[in-house]
């Protein structure tokens, strides 16, 4: 039995290693070379009909990474297993298409060292393109998206430093909790307002309640973007630290929704989902949400994971059942 737990044990450390492996590829990938794969090099893979633009954009990867289907089980496996479903072409028209984009009409504005202006992605520019997915054996896939065409969208930016955009991957990871608000909502974080706007748009919500600490963003929100809002009437706007209103505020204002939106990824955002999972009971009757939560549970599951390597390196003998338990409960 002991010989059993042993294999199954290193096969779930192997998974954390490929989860690991792919991850760090993508990370460098997005960060130093984004748009190295042009519609050029995808036109020519594809011109004789034989793959198609999702194939041609894995063998490109596959190139980037240094991996071959033909090196061993370790190269198929991330190909197979983690690249290949990664891969998604994104639908412009979907995108421009949606409510805000259509409707609020943002426009290029500067108001003092704040300013809002268009930025785009390149044809074939890698994107994360939703949420994290995470399988029953607890390998993680990062989504990777390419629009086969220029895709632009709204940023603001401080002194000329991106401070927060509104991209697919912000669309797209929000359709969960815009789809459960309902009665009396709160949101942490305004950004620009998408939250907001598309739950002041649903019939079956009464309010919406925006928790934001910049006076900046809400003078910026409230000048405007606020005044294209249909439903504007359902939007209140308070400045207040999100921990400390969800503290003391929030328990007696009775929310029936709280969708938490305060962190730019998961490096950041880690701390912050855990700290206010720790205070969700004290607002036992509201359902509450997360931005990009896999990619946070993914976060919190690494770093128990380096406390088991930690545990098993000083001798530990550690069952599988106890480390499927931590992995499962990673706060």
């Amino acid at each position: 039995m002991k010989n059993k737990t042993n294999v199954k044990t290193s096969q779930l450390l192997a998974t954390f290693e490929r989860n690991y492996k792919i991850t760090r590829m993508y990370a460098e990938y997005l960060e130093r070379y984004p748009e190295v794969i042009t519609t050029e090099m995808i036109d020519t893979l594809t011109e004789d009909g034989e793959i198609t633009r999702e194939e041609a954009l894995v063998a490109l990867l596959c190139e980037i990474f240094g991996l071959d289907f033909n090196n061993g089980l370790e190269d198929r496996i991330l190909i197979k297993d983690y690249l290949t479903p990664s891969v998604r072409l994104l639908d412009r028209k979907k995108y421009e298409s949606d409510p805000y984009y259509k409707n609020v009409r943002l426009e290029n504005i500067k108001d003092g060292n704040w300013e809002i202006r268009w930025e785009k992605y390149s044809p074939y520019q890698a994107v994360i393109a939703g949420d994290m997915i995470i399988k029953e054996d607890f390998s993680e896939i990062p989504p990777l998206g390419f629009f086969t065409e220029e895709f632009r969208f709204p940023a603001v930016l401080e002194d000329g430093n991106e401070w927060m955009t509104l991209t697919p991957v912000d669309l797209d990871t929000s359709k969960e909790a815009i789809d459960a608000a309902h009665g009396k909502v709160v949101t942490f974080g305004l950004g620009l307002g998408y939250y907001a706007y598309m739950v002041s748009e649903k019939s079956d919500v009464d309010s919406i309640t925006v928790i934001e600490k910049s006076p900046d963003v809400i003078r910026l929100f409230k000048n405007h973007i606020l005044p294209k809002f249909p439903n504007k009437q359902k939007v209140r706007i308070i400045e207040a630290d999100a921990f400390e209103y969800a503290e003391r505020t929030m328990p007696g204002e009775k929310y029936d929704v709280a969708f938490v939106d305060t962190w730019r990824d998961a490096s950041d955002g880690a701390p912050m989902y855990e700290r206010m999972k720790r205070l969700e009971h004290l607002s036992p009757d509201t359902k509450f949400l997360y931005w990009i939560e896999n990619f946070l549970i993914s976060r919190h599951r690494a770093l128990r994971l380096e406390e088991i390597y930690s545990e098993i390196d000083g001798g530990a003998d550690l069952s599988f059942e106890k480390i499927i338990k931590i992995l499962e409960n990673p706060l």
